[in-house]
């Protein structure tokens, strides 16, 4: 049984998903920034928080709330908070790619408590809620059960803000191919945690991710039977503007995200973040 947290977070969801799309057959017209090198943000994204705020504020005015277009804004509630991608994979969905979603946490004191994540092109709805589990389309889900690294598909992800430590993470992946049977780079980290808690990929690293791509993500591995962690092994920290700006990450099968983990230290790359 979803939480009512969660069926405002779904509406919330749909509404940005509805932006999204009806954005689709106009991309060259569309007014894009570029916020970073080679990292982008259009129209799109910003009309699409501005609908998933207003439904999420309608329901619980006085939660804070973290977005990727707005930023902090605190509520009078320091407790909770919205941690909020309208668009994760804006550069897919920039090029009419078709991988993308929209990702919504609501946070307790930087632990995410409710996930959903919408991808609206496969009309695909992922939940979950603490200790309640974690479901596709009304269905629960689980982590791959694979037993270690071979035979595994792996995500990851190759970030602007991380191109200086690119060659320490292409060893990873070199070292990672003696074992797995291909690595992914799908643009959406949201997704890539998605489908990691419904066993379509065995596990997912990436380094440099925000709150925002990452925190309803979580919850869904967590919630999913799977474990999440950093580069050494630490629990992730908390989801919230107090936390690290940026973040690395490890999610799949507990004995998988421990290879995974010990992977990425034995070639160095966990050592680049020094």
């Amino acid at each position: 049984m979803q939480t009512p947290a969660v069926n405002v977070m779904v509406k919330a969801a749909r509404l940005g998903g509805n932006v999204l799309l009806r954005n689709i057959n106009r991309l060259d017209a569309l007014n894009v920034v570029q916020k970073q090198r080679m990292d982008y943000a259009s129209e799109v994204d910003a009309d699409a928080e501005k609908v998933i705020v207003k439904e999420l504020r309608r329901a619980y005015p006085d939660y804070g709330v973290l977005g990727e277009e707005s930023g902090h804004t605190a509520g009078r509630n320091s407790r909770f908070q919205w941690v909020i991608d309208p668009l994760d994979g804006t550069s897919n969905y920039l090029r009419g790619f078709p991988h993308y979603c929209v990702s919504i946490a609501l946070v307790d004191n930087g632990e995410p408590i409710d996930a959903v994540i919408f991808d609206p092109l496969r009309n695909e709805l992922f939940t979950a809620s603490r200790g309640a589990g974690a479901v596709l389309n009304d269905k629960k889900i689980r982590v791959a059960d694979r037993k270690d690294l071979a035979g595994t598909v792996v995500a990851t992800g190759f970030p602007p803000r991380e191109r200086a430590r690119a060659s320490a993470q292409l060893k990873c992946v070199d070292s990672l191919l003696v074992q797995a049977e291909d690595v992914r780079r799908t643009g959406s980290a949201a997704l890539d945690l998605a489908y990691v808690a419904c066993g379509r990929l065995d596990a997912y690293f990436e380094a440099g991710v925000k709150a925002w791509d990452i925190a309803a993500g979580v919850l869904l591995v967590r919630e999913a039977g799977g474990k999440v962690c950093d580069f050494r092994g630490a629990t992730t920290p908390r989801m919230d503007e107090r936390g690290p700006e940026a973040r690395q990450i490890i999610a799949a099968n507990v004995k998988v995200a421990e290879e995974l983990q010990k992977l990425v230290v034995n070639t160095g790359y966990a050592a680049a973040f020094n």
